[in-house]
């Protein structure tokens, strides 16, 4: 691994961490607010960015997206993604502190499973696959961030259809800040495709939106832990798939694609909203018993 690979890969590692307690801070920030709503876009902002725990939370979520700016000059996107998918665990560890619970026993496996595919990707690092790929084409990408989209609104009509608009807030969240994220990636890259800061500015606003909303809603784990796994699984793949990034052969691409289905795994379990006990009560922090918000 090179030293350039090193750095990004420690930069990809304090982004995740100050994103996440930034998604701890804006979650308790936004579930005190008065009600906010897409309809009433210049209302919302201004009760957000008039709360001075939400602005603190925003810093410091910002300050994380430079280091990850900086971390995607420098090293390949599925790798960055990777190492930010464990700030999940993070985020489930920071969760239970502060609302002074245990965690459940999936959260538990979830915290270990993505350990163990951060463990497995450091060792696939050994066998190279830390190119930068094609770059993939322009059409390609397009394609990609409209397929990205329309699956946002579905998942949204479901979850109001379903009574879930928490959880689907949470999904739409995360498949715009996926959009942000390769768009970051591909305007890297330089020349004309400085043009992708767009996606970059669209892609963020929006998964910032839809995930205070869901924050109204729903607890920060689940909430954010469903954005979180979309954020980072969507551009591993876009990183394989559309800009062709390289996989090592042999045993180290094997670890390599253990690492990316354990990062996942272990968001998904990380993700799941508790279940009811036999009592009755919902395990888990009391933000899941909060009223609906308008859309």
């Amino acid at each position: 691994m090179s030293p350039q690979t090193a750095i990004a890969l420690v930069l990809a590692l304090a982004s995740t961490t100050l994103t996440n307690i930034a998604y701890l801070r804006q979650h308790d920030a936004a579930a005190a607010l008065p009600t906010l709503s897409l309809r009433r876009p210049l209302h919302s902002a201004h009760a957000l960015l008039s709360d001075r725990s939400w602005l603190i939370g925003f810093a410091l979520e910002s300050s994380g997206f430079a280091l990850y700016v900086v971390a995607l000059a420098l090293a390949p996107l599925a790798l960055v993604q990777s190492i930010a998918a464990g700030g999940i665990g993070i985020l489930a560890l920071a969760s239970a502190r502060i609302s002074r619970r245990r965690l459940g026993r999936h959260e538990v496996v979830g915290v270990l499973v993505s350990m163990l595919g951060l463990l497995a990707l450091a060792l696939s690092l050994a066998g190279g696959g830390t190119g930068e790929g094609t770059g993939g084409s322009t059409g390609a990408i397009l394609f990609w961030f409209g397929a990205t989209v329309a699956a946002a609104f579905v998942a949204l009509a479901l979850g109001r259809r379903l009574g879930a608009l928490a959880v689907a807030e949470g999904i739409a969240g995360g498949m715009f800040f996926s959009i942000g994220d390769v768009s970051v990636k591909v305007s890297t890259q330089g020349g004309t495709r400085y043009a992708f800061a767009f996606g970059v500015i669209a892609g963020y606003t929006l998964g910032t939106a839809f995930l205070q909303l869901g924050y109204q809603k729903g607890a920060a784990l689940t909430v954010a832990g469903l954005a979180t796994l979309l954020t980072n699984a969507l551009p591993i793949a876009a990183g394989t798939i559309v800009l062709g990034e390289p996989v090592p052969s042999g045993v180290f691409g094997a670890f390599r694609i253990v690492a990316f289905a354990a990062v996942t795994i272990g968001a998904v379990l990380l993700a799941r909203p508790e279940r009811a006990t036999a009592g009755g009560q919902v395990a888990g922090p009391p933000e899941l018993s909060r009223s609906a918000v308008q859309p």
